[in-house]
């Protein structure tokens, strides 16, 4: 079995074509700071200007980080995150995007999963795959979601799909690691309905049951299940939380539910809903969390055509 340098050695080449006298930031906490130094280490000895921050772990997933570090972000050419919480939908990532900045999150990441599942697919067919569906979204108006005989709609008109490919090679680009999937930020107010989560939820991990989520006018009006409670205690009582704020499809077939969010919404023919902020992807909705919620199995309808079936992408 490869070492955890090795592994992230391969990912700096693959994924990030880090090039030599590159500056590479690694952005690491107390809970995952053995892969961020197995990645920084990697980085020297690929001859980039390696740094390595690591810091305590934000309080939730969407979380800003401390402005030092922040900061840092904006300087570097190439930004690793490993972290227990995600970094993805925060300004400071997307400041660093703006100011040319390769940046890969991996929220959560394991030694399991860096060795196994997601880290280990076809990146090329991820990225079709992913890219295809980015497409499909921004072209949609409506989506309709379909789960356990409930349904909900929502609106899509004006915002475009995000292709999360895993490859991040060009100044600007950015997303998870290990990645697949693709993503759009609803219309705020617009949602209708009800569905069933019954994969993951950040933050919780494996579900003991099923989440029944009811949608009324784009925001989380009632949730029933017996971890219901603790999803609204993680979104806190900030309105905004409670906003719609994402709509993704799974689209890496190496990625298992496992409980860890990174790799579980990126697991083929899955669908994930996000509740809080979407301002990074094309929303107009700020708030302090982002929390995704995992969907297995269902049947998705962009502008009536099918295009997930029981968990099977139809292109």
């Amino acid at each position: 079995m490869p070492t955890l340098k090795e592994v992230a050695r391969e990912l700096l080449r693959v994924n990030m074509a880090l090039e030599k006298g590159e500056t590479l930031l690694v952005v690491t906490d107390t809970e995952t700071a053995a892969i961020g130094e197995a990645i920084f280490q990697a980085g020297v000895e690929s001859g980039a200007v390696a740094s390595i921050i690591k810091m305590p772990p934000t309080a939730r997933p969407g979380a800003e980080p401390p402005l030092p570090v922040a900061a840092a972000m904006e300087k570097a050419r190439v930004v690793i995150c490993p972290t227990r919480n995600s970094l993805t939908h925060t300004r400071a990532r997307i400041q660093a995007c703006q100011a040319g900045a390769r940046v890969a999150t991996m929220p959560g990441i394991s030694e399991d999963m860096f060795f196994a599942g997601a880290v280990a697919a076809n990146y090329d067919e991820v990225a079709r795959l992913s890219a295809e569906l980015a497409r499909r979204l921004s072209t949609a108006q409506t989506a309709l979601l379909v789960k356990d005989g409930l349904k909900l709609r929502l609106s899509l008109a004006g915002r475009q799909g995000v292709a999360s490919t895993g490859l991040y090679r060009h100044p600007g680009e950015a997303g998870n690691l290990p990645s697949g999937e693709a993503y759009i930020a609803p219309l705020e107010g617009r949602a209708e309905g009800e569905t069933i989560i019954d994969g993951s939820v950040a933050g919780m991990g494996r579900l003991r049951g099923p989440i029944k989520v009811t949608i009324r006018g784009g925001r989380l009006a009632a949730v029933e299940g017996p971890e219901g409670d603790e999803l609204l205690k993680l979104l806190g009582d900030d309105p905004a939380a409670r906003n719609l704020a994402e709509l993704g499809i799974g689209t890496n077939e190496k990625a298992r539910v496992t409980g860890n969010i990174l790799e579980d919404e990126k697991v083929y023919g899955t669908v994930h809903l996000a509740f809080g902020d979407n301002t990074t992807f094309g929303g107009e909705t700020r708030a302090g969390v982002h929390i995704d919620g995992v969907i297995t199995a269902p049947d998705l309808y962009l502008d009536g055509e099918l295009v997930l079936s029981g968990g099977k992408i139809i292109l």
